[in-house]
């Protein structure tokens, strides 16, 4: 059994924010995201009346900070955000299909791919149906 590179061992001890590209890569991811959403029959009406670049900025944020980065998020909470706006389980599943094809476009590989869903996925309760 070979032993493990050190490029093998720094992938296995960075965090999903280094893995990304740290700020710039998540950057870029969320601009396809927003890119995503706002094309995205199910989801656009969503967006019509947001600043996209608060938008983009604040969804930055949230990642960085989320994924291990020294960022600090700014904005509200999710329950707090989303309250009111009756967001579906269609809905959801929407966005969370639009980040998976931003993910792809930049090559994100399937353990991070995976990380981010999970997030996605324990923030639900803070946005559907609230």
């Amino acid at each position: 059994m070979n032993a493990p590179t050190e490029t093998a061992l720094q992938q296995d001890t960075a965090t999903l924010y280094e893995r990304l590209g740290s700020r710039p890569g998540i950057e870029a991811i969320v601009e396809d995201i927003w890119n995503n959403h706002v094309s995205n029959p199910l989801v656009n009406k969503r967006y019509a009346n947001s600043d996209p670049a608060t938008v983009k900025r604040l969804v930055t944020e949230m990642c960085c900070a989320g994924f291990g980065g020294p960022e600090t998020y700014t904005g509200r909470d999710m329950l707090t955000t989303h309250k009111g706006m009756n967001i579906n389980d269609t809905e959801f599943v929407a966005v969370c299909d639009d980040v998976l094809k931003a993910l792809d476009k930049h090559n994100v590989g399937k353990r991070e791919r995976d990380e981010i869903l999970c997030i996605l996925y324990s923030l639900k309760g803070d946005v559907v149906y609230q």
